[in-house]
């Protein structure tokens, strides 16, 4: 049975399934929905919120922190810098304005969205300056292929780059020839965002066929292989059903014919590729 959470190397718990926020917030007649599915996320057990300043301008932000008001202790919060905030100044200001969006005064995770024109080694100092000071329990990074970890792992000698989020799913899995085995070694989980490529994998006939005899649904289906894969995937829902759904992954076992199947059907890269970006 896949675990419900993962020690990071910091030794700070996380949870191992989540719920995303990319595209909330964008709307005002959604934000009353998006708000009580992220609420009733939170009742079940879906306690890891993943947002960013990116989303909606801020308003995803704003939507998590009316969500998770009256209950913060109970939330591991993670958001992003953009990387033209991504100064030493920038970051700590960014940080800031997503503290007031958010409601909150610390974040369990700040995540360099992507990288940009600011060097690495001055973000991490930021980032690293914040955690110091208790603003932030830890850092890292989103869309880092190999190369970018490697560079990053010059200017954090002491390993508190504590996590890659990045795009994985069973329709995107080149980040498995040399991504996550380096990785790996070094403890540093993946987090996996889109882990249902924006619904494309459901329309997937093998994928259907193949929880359809499981008698489960394709997208518990798609999430539980995440899990199994030591990741850590954050759906994106304003349906109380689908979270319900969602939750459920954590406790549905595969068995080794089954994945070698879902190999068969979704087959893992043969050599290296470039990071898979949305």
């Amino acid at each position: 049975m896949p675990t419900h959470t993962i020690t990071l190397r910091n030794g700070i718990e996380m949870p191992t399934l989540g719920q995303g926020t990319w595209f909330m917030g964008e709307s005002f007649f959604e934000k009353k929905n998006e708000i009580a599915a992220l609420q009733h996320g939170i009742d079940i057990g879906l306690t890891l919120i993943d947002t960013a300043e990116m989303y909606g301008n801020g308003g995803a932000e704003k939507v998590v922190g009316e969500a998770i008001a009256g209950r913060r202790d109970k939330i591991f919060l993670v958001s992003k810098v953009l990387p033209n905030h991504a100064s030493l100044r920038g970051t700590v200001r960014a940080f800031e304005d997503s503290l007031k969006r958010l409601k909150t005064d610390y974040l369990d995770m700040y995540l360099l969205h992507w990288r940009g024109g600011y060097s690495l080694e001055e973000t991490f100092e930021a980032l690293e300056k914040l955690r110091q000071e208790g603003k932030i329990r830890s850092w890292g990074v989103s869309n880092f292929d190999t190369d970018d970890m490697q560079e990053a792992e010059e200017y954090d000698p002491d390993g508190n780059c504590c996590i890659n989020q990045v795009l994985y799913n069973l329709g995107s899995r080149g980040i498995e020839w040399a991504l996550i085995p380096w990785q790996k070694k070094r403890n540093i989980p993946v987090m996996a965002y889109s882990p249902l490529y924006q619904t494309r994998l459901l329309r997937s006939s093998g994928l259907v066929r193949i929880a359809q005899e499981l008698s489960i649904t394709p997208a518990q289906l798609a999430l539980s292989w995440l899990l199994h894969q030591g990741t850590v995937p954050i759906p994106k829902s304003s349906n109380a059903q689908r979270i319900e759904e969602n939750r459920k992954a954590w406790d549905i076992e595969l068995s080794q014919e089954v994945l070698r199947e879902l190999d068969r059907v979704f087959p893992p890269p043969t050599h290296k590729m470039p990071l898979d970006i949305l």
